[in-house]
């Protein structure tokens, strides 16, 4: 084990013991559940009625802003999936995550009290993203990963 000891979480009840499954596997597991957002959503970033609702929305240069998006959102996702590079991936993700959420999840600017609160659902929920996507930015994507294969 590249000279690091692995904790174990105590016992919790009926015996089962929850640091059982390998650190490794639920690390790629959070991976896995961490970028499914971008990449089903991403492709969606290419379209035009997409396009054309960010620049309803007041994106400056929609045209070319919202592909962007989509190739940030698509680059970082595969990026932290298969754990290649992926401090600069999920840097990728932060970056297309915090404009979006400024641009897009105006619920301050809402009057319609419903719509104000999904927006303001929708910007905390990018918020908690963004706030993944750091943590990787600065651990990485742990053992079961691409750049630690590079690394041993």
């Amino acid at each position: 084990m590249n000279g690091q000891t692995q904790h174990r979480i105590p016992t919790i009840s009926h015996g089962v013991e929850a640091g059982s499954i390998p650190r490794g596997i639920i690390v790629l597991l959070g991976r896995l559940l961490f970028v499914l957002i971008f990449l089903k959503t991403g492709p969606n970033l290419f379209l035009k009625q997409t396009i054309s609702y960010a620049a309803s929305q007041g994106v400056p240069f929609a045209t070319f802003a919202v592909p962007i998006a989509g190739v940030l959102a698509l680059a970082g996702g595969v990026s932290v999936l298969v754990g290649f590079r992926t401090k600069l991936g999920a840097s990728l993700i932060a970056l297309f995550l915090i404009p979006v959420t400024l641009m897009m999840h105006k619920f301050w600017t809402v009057t319609d009290a419903g719509m104000a609160q999904v927006q303001m659902i929708m910007f905390m929920k990018n918020l908690a993203i963004l706030g993944g996507a750091l943590l990787i930015s600065q651990f990485g994507a742990g053992p079961m990963s691409l750049d630690a294969r590079r690394s041993r």
